[in-house]
C-alpha cells in the first residue's frame, strides 16, 4: 500500500465530515478531534474503518497521542512505510504507543501549598462540606450519607453554565441512582467550576470566599477511562487533585478525605505479596492504565501533603458494586459492561480472576464513618471485599437465571470479541482496544495483566475492619442473594434483557 499522509488525512476528513455530519471544509487537520465531540464510539468506528483501510489493527490510543487529524496522519503514513520495508510480513498492527513515562519525576507537589501558613480548625460538626465527583455513581452516595450523618450543607463542585443547571445536574444524578430526599434539597449547593483547571476556574474573590467557607473536602471526583493516556487524564486527576489541595490550604486548613484507589498497588513489585493499609507504595513499574498511573501519583501528592502538616484521610476502593438493599447499579461501569457485552457474545472467558467489588453504601457509608473518627487522620483504608469471590462463581449464577452462556479459553473469547462485538450496541465494543490491546512486553493483554497471577496475595482490609467495629458498618457477603438485587436492577432498568 503506498498511501501518503495527505491521501491518509483526505481521507479522515472524508469518514469524519460522514460520521458526525459536516462538511470537509468545516474541518480542521490542525484541530484536536476532540474539539468534533468525538466520542469513544465514534472513535472505535473511525478506528474501525481506519483499520480496513490500512490492513493493520491500530491502539486506539493513538488518537490522543496524535490528537489531530495532520499529526495521525502522518504518524499512519510512517507505519504503512515501515511495514513496507519489513522482510516477515508482519502485519499484526501498530505496538501500543506508550512514551516513557517517570511516574516519580511526576510527583510534584507545588511548594506555595503549605498548610502551616493558615490556622488549623478542625470542627467536630463542620457547617460546610465541600464535594468534588458529586456527578458520579460513588459521589451520590457520598453526598446521600453525608446528608444524613452530618448537618452541614453540602458543596458540590460541577462543571455547568450557571448555579440553577449544575444544581439540576446534581439532583438528577440523585434521582437516577435513587437516592434524592426532597427535604435535603436546601443543603446541596452547587459550585461551578473545573477540577482541571487553576483554582478550580473560580474567580479569584470566589475562590477565596470557597476557601474561607469550607471546613472540610471530600475529593471523590477522578476521569476513568480504560483507553486514556496518563497524559489526557493528568489536569483532571492529578492537578486536580493539587488545586484541592491548595483550596485546602487557604484561608484556613481544611482536612482532605481522598478516594484514592487499590490500582496503586498494580505493579508486579507487588506480585504474590499481602500489601497493608500502612505499607508503602512506592514501586510503580508494570502500572499500565493511565487512571491507575494518575491515581497513584495523586495519591503520592496526598501524601506530601500530609507530611506538610495537612490532615487526610486515604481511603482506597476496589471496583465499586451496586447498592446492597435496592440493587441500584452504575450501568456505564467496568462489571456492568462485561457482564452485559458477555450475556450478548453468550460467552465468559475461563481466567483465574477474583471479584474483589464492594457495594457502593459500604464503600460511602465507610468513608463517611472513618472521616468522622480524629485516630484516622494520616491512615490508609482499605475498602475492597474482605471476602471476594472468583469470577467463576458469578458466571455460574447467572447460568441459573437461563442464560445461553458458557465459558471458553481465554484465548478463544478473545477472538469471540473480535468477531461478536463489532457494532456500538455490544458495549464491549468501546471496550475493544482496552481488552484487545497487547499492553506489555510479553504481550498481555489488560485482562491478563489483572489476572490473580499477576496480583498481589492479598490486599488486606484488617486495619480498615477493625476501625469499623465501633459502627454498625459491614460489607454484604458476595453471594446469590446480593447478584441477585444487582440483576433484578440490571433487568428493570432495561440493561438487560430478560431470557424469553
Amino acid at each position: 500500500m503506498s498511501l501518503t499522509a495527505l491521501d491518509i488525512q483526505n481521507w479522515m476528513v472524508s469518514q469524519l465530515g460522514e460520521q458526525l455530519g459536516m462538511e470537509p471544509d468545516e474541518i480542521d487537520v490542525q484541530e484536536p478531534l476532540d474539539t468534533y465531540g468525538l466520542d469513544s464510539a465514534e472513535a472505535m468506528i473511525l478506528a474501525s474503518k481506519a483499520e480496513k483501510l490500512l490492513g493493520f489493527d491500530l491502539p486506539l490510543n493513538l488518537l490522543w497521542l496524535y490528537p489531530t487529524i495532520e499529526s495521525l496522519s502522518e504518524r499512519l503514513a510512517e507505519e504503512i512505510l515501515e511495514k513496507s520495508q519489513q522482510q516477515d510480513g508482519d502485519n499484526r498492527g501498530l505496538k501500543l504507543e506508550n512514551n516513557a513515562l517517570d511516574l516519580n519525576a511526576e510527583v510534584v507537589l507545588d511548594q506555595s501549598i503549605d498548610p502551616l501558613k493558615v490556622p488549623l480548625i478542625l470542627q467536630d460538626e463542620p457547617e460546610s462540606i465541600l464535594v468534588t465527583g458529586g456527578t458520579g455513581f460513588l459521589g451520590a452516595f457520598l453526598i446521600q450519607e453525608l446528608l444524613h450523618k452530618s448537618k452541614a450543607d453540602i458543596y458540590c463542585l460541577v462543571r455547568s453554565s450557571d448555579a440553577e443547571s449544575g444544581k439540576n445536574r446534581l439532583l438528577q444524578n440523585l434521582q437516577r441512582y435513587q437516592v434524592w430526599e426532597e427535604e435535603y434539597g436546601s443543603r446541596i449547593i452547587p459550585v461551578i467550576g473545573d477540577l482541571s483547571q487553576p483554582l478550580l476556574n473560580l474567580s479569584p474573590e470566589k475562590y477565596n470566599l470557597l476557601a474561607a467557607k469550607i471546613d472540610t473536602i471530600y475529593h471523590s471526583a477522578a476521569l476513568l477511562n480504560y483507553v486514556y493516556p496518563y497524559s489526557v487524564m493528568k489536569a483532571a486527576n492529578v492537578l486536580g487533585t493539587q488545586e484541592i489541595l491548595r483550596l485546602a490550604c487557604e484561608v484556613k486548613r481544611k482536612p482532605v478525605h481522598y478516594v484514592s484507589s487499590v490500582a496503586i498497588f498494580e505493579s508486579t513489585a507487588y506480585t504474590g505479596k499481602v500489601v497493608t493499609e500502612e505499607d508503602s507504595f512506592d514501586e510503580h513499574q508494570g502500572i499500565f492504565l493511565g487512571y491507575s498511573q494518575t491515581k497513584w501519583v495523586s495519591e503520592k501528592l496526598v501524601k506530601i501533603a500530609s507530611s506538610r502538616g495537612l490532615p487526610v484521610t486515604i481511603h482506597r476502593p476496589p471496583l465499586i458494586g451496586g447498592h446492597s438493599e435496592t440493587g441500584v447499579s452504575n450501568t456505564e461501569d467496568f462489571i456492568c459492561l462485561m457482564l452485559k457485552g458477555c450475556v450478548q457474545m453468550k460467552a465468559f472467558p475461563d481466567i483465574d480472576y477474583w471479584l474483589d467489588m464492594s457495594p457502593v453504601d459500604y464503600v460511602s457509608s465507610s468513608i463517611v464513618y472513618l472521616s468522622q473518627q480524629p485516630e484516622s487522620f494520616s491512615k490508609s483504608f482499605h475498602l475492597q471485599h474482605p471476602q471476594p469471590i472468583h469470577l467463576s462463581q458469578l458466571v455460574n449464577w447467572i447460568s441459573t437465571l437461563g442464560y445461553d452462556i458458557e465459558t471458553i479459553p481465554y484465548e478463544e473469547w478473545l477472538n469471540k470479541l473480535q468477531t461478536s462485538a463489532c457494532t456500538p450496541d455490544n458495549p464491549l465494543y468501546t471496550l475493544k482496544p482496552f481488552l484487545l490491546q497487547r499492553w506489555t512486553e510479553e504481550q498481555l493483554t489488560a485482562t491478563e495483566i489483572y489476572m490473580q497471577a499477576r496480583r498481589p496475595a492479598e490486599i488486606s482490609c484488617k486495619q480498615t475492619l477493625k476501625a469499623l467495629e465501633g459502627s454498625d458498618i459491614v460489607c454484604p457477603p458476595l453471594d446469590a442473594k446480593l447478584f441477585g438485587k444487582y440483576l433484578s436492577y440490571l433487568l428493570q432498568s432495561g440493561f438487560l434483557t430478560a431470557v424469553s
